[in-house]
Formats: C-alpha cells, sequence, structure tokens
C-alpha cells in the first residue's frame, strides 16, 4: 500500500524535474562560422569563441547550436535553414563572411529570428529594410573605419589613392565609401581594383595601380587575403604608403606579410593595442577578460573576428532580461522582444567598442570603437 503511494510520487517528482531542466534550457542560438576554407582565419577564432558565451541568463540556460560553412555561401545557406527549420533557434550568430551573411537575411528575416552578422560589410545593415531590421552588426561600419583612414590621409598630406578590394560586398561598399569621402576631401582615386579571395596571384591589378602612382595604396580585403595585393606590390618596388581596413585586423596579417606588410596603417579596434590603451577606456577591461580567458582555453590569443562573437554574446545577454517578460523562449513572441530589446541598447561596453543602437542604427558603434594602428617591428602600435 506503501509502495503504491510512494511509486507514483517518485515518477511525478522526477517527471517535474526533467520539466524543470527543459524549461532552463529552452533558449537556443545557432551559430555559424567558417572554420574551414579561404576565410578559416576569421572564422577559427570565431567558432572558438562559442565555449566562452554565456552559458545561463536571467535563470535561463542557453544551448549553442555550432556549423562550419566552410566558407561557402551556399552551405551557409544551408547551415542556416537547419538551424531555423530543424533546431529552431532563438538567435543566430554568424555567418563569417560578408556574401554568406548576405545570403543568409531573408531566411532570418523570414523566421523572424534575430540574427548578428560579424563580418565587415555595412551592407548587411544599410540601407535599414524590413529584412535587415532583424540583423545586427558586431563590426564596426565601413564608413567609421574609412573616415579615420582619410582623416589620416589628409592631415599627412596625401593627395592621391588607389583601390585594390575583393569583388564581393566588403571590397565593394568600401569602393563605394572611400569614392565618395575621398571626393569630400579633395584626394583624387586613381584607379580602383579588384580581385577574389581565392585569387592566388593579383599582378595585373598591382601593375595597374603602380602605372597610376598613387601616393597611398588602401587594400580592402578581410583576413589573408589583405596580404597578397600589399606583398605582390611589395615586391614590384611600390614605396607608398599602404593602408588598410579592420578587415587585416589580425596576428596572422603580420605573420604571413613579414617585412611587406611594416609601417601599414589601419583603423580597427582598440583590442589590437590594449597595452596601449588607458585604463578608463570603457572597453579595456572586457577586452583583457576575453582575451585572457581565450587564451587560457586554447593557449594562443584571439583575432578581433573572435571577439565580434563575444560582443553578440554581451548583446544577447543584455537583451535576453527584457524579452522574457514579453514571451517564452521558443516562440515568436521571444524572438520579436529579443529583436526589439537588442535595438534599444545603450552605452554597452564590449570588446569592440560602446553599442547604442537605434531603429536606423544597428552597428551602434561611434569613435570609441576604432583607433589608428601601425604595424612597427612586426607587431600593432597605436599610431601616435
Amino acid at each position: 500500500m506503501v509502495l503504491k503511494n510512494v511509486f507514483p510520487t517518485l515518477i511525478a517528482a522526477a517527471g517535474a524535474l526533467c520539466l524543470a531542466g527543459s524549461a532552463l534550457a529552452q533558449i537556443k542560438v545557432g551559430v555559424v562560422s567558417s572554420a574551414s576554407g579561404p576565410i578559416a582565419l576569421v572564422g577559427i577564432p570565431q567558432k572558438n569563441t562559442v565555449a566562452l558565451l554565456p552559458k545561463e541568463v536571467a535563470g535561463q540556460k542557453i544551448e549553442y547550436f555550432s556549423l562550419d560553412d566552410a566558407s561557402d555561401p551556399t552551405a551557409s545557406v544551408s547551415a542556416v535553414k537547419k538551424l531555423i527549420n530543424e533546431d529552431k533557434v532563438d538567435a543566430l550568430i554568424g555567418p563569417s563572411g560578408s556574401p554568406n551573411a548576405m545570403g543568409v537575411i531573408q531566411f532570418a528575416a523570414e523566421a523572424g529570428v534575430p540574427m548578428f552578422a560579424p563580418v565587415g560589410t555595412a551592407a548587411v545593415v544599410l540601407p535599414m529594410t524590413e529584412q535587415k531590421k532583424w540583423v545586427f552588426k558586431t563590426t564596426q561600419n565601413d564608413d567609421l573605419i574609412a573616415n579615420a583612414l582619410v582623416e589620416h590621409m589628409k592631415a599627412t598630406g596625401i593627395k592621391s589613392v588607389s583601390l585594390i578590394g575583393t569583388a564581393d560586398p566588403y571590397g565593394e561598399n568600401w569602393a563605394k565609401v572611400m569614392t565618395e569621402l575621398l571626393a569630400a576631401a579633395n584626394i583624387k582615386l586613381l584607379t580602383s581594383e579588384s580581385f577574389q579571395r581565392r585569387d592566388t596571384s593579383v599582378t595585373a591589378q598591382a601593375l595597374k595601380t603602380l602605372a597610376a602612382r598613387p601616393e597611398a595604396v588602401l587594400i580592402a580585403a578581410p583576413g589573408s587575403s589583405a596580404v597578397l595585393p600589399q606583398a605582390t606590390l611589395f615586391d614590384q618596388g611600390y614605396k607608398g604608403r599602404f593602408y588598410q581596413t579592420h578587415g587585416a585586423a589580425l596576428d596572422d596579417f603580420l605573420k604571413l606579410g613579414g617585412k611587406k606588410v611594416e609601417g601599414t596603417i589601419l583603423a580597427a579596434s582598440g583590442m589590437l593595442v590594449l597595452g596601449d590603451m588607458p585604463a578608463s577606456n570603457p572597453i579595456k577591461a572586457i577586452a583583457t577578460k576575453y582575451v585572457a580567458d581565450y587564451e587560457k582555453l586554447y593557449g594562443s590569443k584571439p583575432a578581433t573576428f573572435g571577439a565580434n562573437v563575444y560582443d553578440a554574446g554581451l548583446l544577447l545577454q543584455a537583451a535576453i532580461p527584457a524579452a522574457l517578460k514579453k514571451g517564452k523562449p521558443g516562440t515568436a513572441e521571444f524572438r520579436a522582444a529579443l529583436r526589439e530589446a537588442i535595438e534599444h541598447t545603450k552605452e554597452l561596453a564590449a570588446t569592440q567598442g560602446v553599442y547604442n543602437m537605434s531603429a536606423a542604427d544597428h552597428s551602434g558603434f561611434d569613435k570609441r570603437g576604432r583607433e589608428l594602428i601601425t604595424v612597427k617591428n612586426g607587431q600593432w602600435a597605436a599610431l601616435k
């Protein structure tokens, strides 16, 4: 008689515990990174950073589903569809590449799933549309970085520039932004060449650039692809100044380029030069913690591209409590509330800068999100 009463009670208690455990694991986040393929130098630190993202927020555990698209935009689409339709994720982080991210926006928007794009091109959030309102960018927009470079060109007397960029949304948007900014600064854009990320030679583009005799050359390319045009021009005897975008902001740029990238100037996150940053800078403590935690886990320092994923985690952490008040994880109401909460982020200090989002600005950075940096003795150094 006693056993008959005890077993149902135990079964009910066990069931309650299972339901409680299930409830705690309701928030699902999908991550798509290019941990292999041509942009693996970007994707590997992003994939690795998933282990450092928040595990629990406001009493709700977060489960991450990480997929590798091998740098292939078609595979990015398949991965995102799987995460949305099969894994039922509440948010997406990725993909790593600009073309990859551009190709999946419509699917995230149609499903009503907020998406953090850790990519270079501003085209993922600008111009703002009904689809792009579901996308938030965790890298500095091209114009913020480009303004710093053009200001430096003007201040140092540069009168003519040539551009070599990738033939994709990243390079194309940089060409558009620089054309406008250079014209406004009365600096001549002499030539604008493009190449594919997979190319092993840019000799033709380099020869055309040399023939124009620019005082400076800007390379607009992400990851390891940023090295080839500069190395080619160096080998062909170019003696002018080299500028790079924040796409080159990784230690592998220094390793691959060697002496050929010495003296390069770029604008990027201050994370590259934490040692030169005053303690009062709002990003220093957060970026220092990220670098230390990553190094402890993997034995090496992360590229800033990994920090873009880390910041996505910080934005989620800040937005989830407000979203939980309007819906349960796994529902359309929760995802819509999450999107709205992210859009209202104010003064959130992170590794890449300070985020102030709005309906019109889904990147949210100001000048606190960039530093002028140079390559000095094979190392990154704040430009003084």
